[in-house]
């Protein structure tokens, strides 16, 4: 199987798992910006495009919640 045909075969199953992880507005938070930036990056490093969107939803994903968590324990610290 050549490294194209893999991708393709591979494409679907990864794409289907973003969508699920992100199918909650909540829990998208960032992952649209990574996923974006991740292609991009992966079709620079090598036509990964698919596997660096996946990635880059997920690190994305997590840089929100943190941002989140950090601004609600400041709230919290703020708060009389």
């Amino acid at each position: 199987m050549t490294h194209r045909a893999t991708l393709k075969w591979l494409a679907a199953p990864i794409a289907s798992l973003v969508l699920i992880a992100g199918s909650n507005a909540a829990e998208a938070k960032g992952c649209l910006k990574g996923a974006a930036v991740g292609a991009v990056a992966g079709h620079v490093a090598g036509r990964h495009a698919v596997l660096g969107a996946a990635a880059g939803c997920v690190v994305g994903h997590h840089l929100a919640k943190k941002k989140e968590r950090e601004a609600r324990r400041q709230a919290r610290n703020t708060a009389p």
